[in-house]
């Protein structure tokens, strides 16, 4: 059947986490909550050129509303009808320096219901996905995991959905206020959609990362590359900038 909604658990998730994100904001307390917003333009040699911005509202001391938004259209993302993605979810902390969030996203596009062939559709795909941070006087790192579901079957030829399976973790030191370096690490899998037999890895990184920030928390600008461990593919780049506003 085509072009028909197809319901699963993770979308109740989606709607229940919405509601209970915010019906914890109080309106009354506004004033006293803060607001905080950042922006970061990206490039690497699979997905091109993909802005992102990050959001959040704090709304008690350990946690806060949050929401994402990526704008895969740049670059190659043109090719997968103008994918886009937005998301919401809670960040926790729990610990010195560290923040748990975990999030959910809905695409628009037509990478996944129909592997570009069908048309650009609002609902392409859900993405439940959960982001790590870590931040101290001496150390930094981040760890991210995200499932890319197909939420509509608008394939044509072969009847064939995409899933994909996104993750990567880098850990590193703060040299000085200005600089750090660490690892990174990261593995996009083609985990199959609809046909899970042909799951396969797409790209495997692992390298360096030298990073430069804002001592006061404002710029940053951090560059990443190495090898790409899967056969047949040879290095990886990956060049980062951001702004907290």
């Amino acid at each position: 059947m085509k072009n028909k909604l197809q319901f699963r658990p993770a979308s109740a998730c989606f709607l229940l986490l919405a509601f209970l994100s915010l019906a914890q904001i109080n309106p009354s307390q506004a004033q006293e909550k803060e607001f905080n917003f950042s922006a970061s333009l990206n490039s690497d040699q699979f997905f091109g050129f993909y802005p992102t911005f990050a959001g959040s509202y704090g709304f008690s001391d350990k946690t806060s509303f949050t929401f994402y938004g990526i704008l895969w259209s740049g670059g190659t993302g043109g090719n997968w009808g103008n994918w886009t993605e937005f998301g919401i979810g809670a960040n926790f902390a729990a610990g010195e320096g560290i923040d748990i969030n975990p999030q959910i996203g809905v695409l628009g596009g037509n990478l996944l219901s129909s592997g570009t062939v069908g048309p650009s559709v609002f609902g392409d795909g859900i993405v439940p996905n959960l982001t790590i941070n870590l931040n101290k006087a001496k150390t930094e790192g981040q760890l991210y995991f995200g499932y890319y579901a197909p939420l509509k079957d608008e394939t044509f030829a072969d009847g064939t959905t995409l899933a994909y399976i996104h993750y990567w973790v880098n850990y590193g030191f703060k040299a000085s206020p200005f600089f750090s370096l660490g690892a990174h690490y990261e593995h996009l899998i083609n985990s199959g959609g609809s046909n899970v037999a042909t799951s396969t890895d797409v790209y495997q990184w692992l390298g360096p990362y030298v990073q430069f920030s804002d001592p006061n928390g404002g710029p940053f600008a951090r560059f990443s590359f190495g090898t790409d461990l899967v056969d047949g593919n040879d290095s990886f780049f990956k060049l980062t900038t951001g702004f907290s506003f």
